[in-house]
């Protein structure tokens, strides 16, 4: 198979959004905002000399370079060490000149292979540098530029790193350097990561539970496999009967009208669709089954009635259906007003869906673990084909609800996911959660709490209050042992705050006291639903 090639524009396209935005990108940019003095530590001074670093090479792992960037406006002076882990993990550590004895390291967005200077992860190592963190990134194993989005995986070794090696083998890395740098070894290590960074987070407390002190793990594609085989039923059901924009502005409205109001108070939010009791035969049906703009004939229904019902295998649910609320349109990055399921669910003005794009180079390139790059993925039956898909699972998903190790070692987890979530099921994270509770018990709050946004889409955006810094309350939780109760969060439009709301650990919602502005979060109290 050619291994590299010209990106067609679809394709840019969809890396663009996958990897640097959605639409704002995998990474939350809000962490440490809410940074407090109280956290701030003594600092430690270097110990050696940032170039002699390149001498750390050895078989494995190779320092290209090392060199001192000079305080700026936007960072602090830090020594950057860039290099390579066998056979193509490319990784980049941050060493400040003043160091908080902390190290932070964050995740990839879709199906990774980034740029490790693309602007908005240089944003991210630039917000944990200002706070005196040593910083850590990788690329996953590949370059996506050269194996775009799944191809990378005709490679066993990196499709390996990219499931799961890749962040451990960095994070070991990156302790090396601090004690070569520094002369001692981080007294805490935290992860943050959305989407994919979010299924490395869990990852890496599964599988690697000394790795990490604390993780952040939002919108996390925990169950990768079932998000894929949820893409195949989704874009089969609207491939048999195409919808439009602007009939998903018919079904949003049909939506909220039915759901907005059921917590209590009409605030143009769906606290939790689960409680919504929309169907699609609620919408209009177009007169003699002919379709138009406004109606939806009983094909369209039936594509409807697919997604919300999700996939099953005799009888048993391998894939929950889609919650209700994504189908609202949101201020986009570009100005526009575009409802949350374009491009994923149906092509934007530049190509295929996203779950289109991203479903076929799974079952070409991962799903049966060999390239079969002639694989129709359209014809997948979960019923004969399922149990095909088990190694891939074990190596890929996060799915395994022992976190006892993770637990036992001092362990501390902060997991958020919009409801209105167009790119990934968010029952996906409500269900993890619940498994972790079943196998753990009730202690398992004392260690892992998960926050979910209503009205917010992937990572970010959307019409909920999707500005909150998830990493703070991390960092009080693991090192002063603050649990916390609520996080604090916003809603921008034009950069101006709007709305405020607490975030609620699940299964707790904001709740209306009953009096003043539903704008304002000293309106709400978290509690039972």
């Amino acid at each position: 198979m050619t291994s590299r090639w010209p990106a067609p524009g679809w394709l840019i396209v969809a890396l663009g959004i996958a990897l640097y935005g959605a639409p704002a990108g995998a990474q939350n940019g809000s962490q440490f905002r809410e940074w407090k003095t109280s956290l701030e530590a003594k600092p430690i001074a270097a110990h050696a000399s940032c170039a002699a670093l390149v001498t750390l090479t050895g078989f494995e792992l190779s320092i290209t370079t090392a060199a001192t960037i000079p305080a700026s406006a936007e960072a602090p002076g830090f020594c950057r060490v860039s290099g390579q882990i066998q056979p193509e993990i490319r990784f980049e550590i941050s060493l400040p000149a003043a160091w908080n004895g902390r190290l932070y390291m964050f995740g990839n967005g879709g199906y990774a292979g980034e740029p490790l200077d693309a602007p908005g992860r240089v944003a991210s190592t630039r917000r944990a540098l200002t706070r005196g963190f040593a910083v850590a990134q990788m690329n996953s194993g590949h370059d996506a530029a050269a194996e775009p989005i799944g191809t990378f995986a005709a490679s066993p070794q990196k499709f390996l790193d990219y499931a799961y090696r890749g962040v451990h083998v960095t994070v070991l890395a990156a302790r090396r350097l601090l004690q070569a740098f520094y002369d001692a070894p981080p007294h805490h290590t935290y992860f943050d990561g959305c989407s994919t960074g979010g299924r490395q987070g869990l990852i890496a407390a599964q599988r690697f539970p000394d790795d990490f002190d604390g993780i952040v793990a939002g919108a996390p594609v925990l169950d990768f496999t079932g998000t894929m085989i949820g893409y195949v039923n989704n874009q089969r059901a609207l491939s048999a009967a195409p919808l439009t924009a602007e009939k998903l502005k018919v079904v949003a409205e049909a939506v909220y009208a039915k759901c907005d109001a059921v917590d209590g108070v009409r605030d143009g939010l769906i606290d939790d669709p689960r409680r919504c009791p929309f169907k699609p035969s609620d919408l209009p049906p177009c007169p003699d089954d002919a379709d138009r703009p406004s109606c939806f004939t009983s094909a369209q229904v039936h594509a409807l009635d697919a997604i919300y019902a999700g996939v099953k295998r005799n009888g048993v649910e391998v894939v929950p259906g889609w919650p209700v609320g994504a189908e609202v349109a949101a201020p986009a990055p570009n100005g526009t007003t575009v409802s949350a399921w374009v491009p994923w669910f149906l092509s934007g003005p530049n190509g295929r869906p996203i779950e289109a794009l991203f479903g076929e180079t799974f079952f070409k390139y991962i799903a049966f673990g060999r390239p079969n790059p002639t694989y129709d993925w359209t014809t997948f039956n979960v019923e004969t084909d399922d149990d095909k898909l088990q190694a891939v699972r074990s190596a890929l998903d996060a799915t395994d609800p022992d976190l006892s190790r993770f637990k036992a070692r001092g362990g501390r987890i902060v997991s958020y996911f919009g409801w209105a979530d167009p790119a990934l099921n968010a029952m996906m994270g409500v269900n993890y959660y619940e498994s972790v509770l079943r196998r753990l018990g009730a202690p398992a709050t004392d260690f892992y709490r998960l926050f979910m946004v209503p009205g917010m889409f992937h990572c970010s955006g959307g019409i909920g209050t999707s500005t909150f810094d998830a990493f703070t309350p991390l960092v009080e939780w693991v090192e002063k042992g603050a649990a916390p109760q609520s996080i604090p969060a916003a809603r921008l439009a034009q950069e101006k705050v709007v709305r405020t709301r607490p975030l609620c650990p699940y299964p707790e919602v904001a709740r209306y006291k009953g009096s003043g502005s539903i704008d304002d979060a000293a309106n709400f109290s978290c509690g039972k639903p």
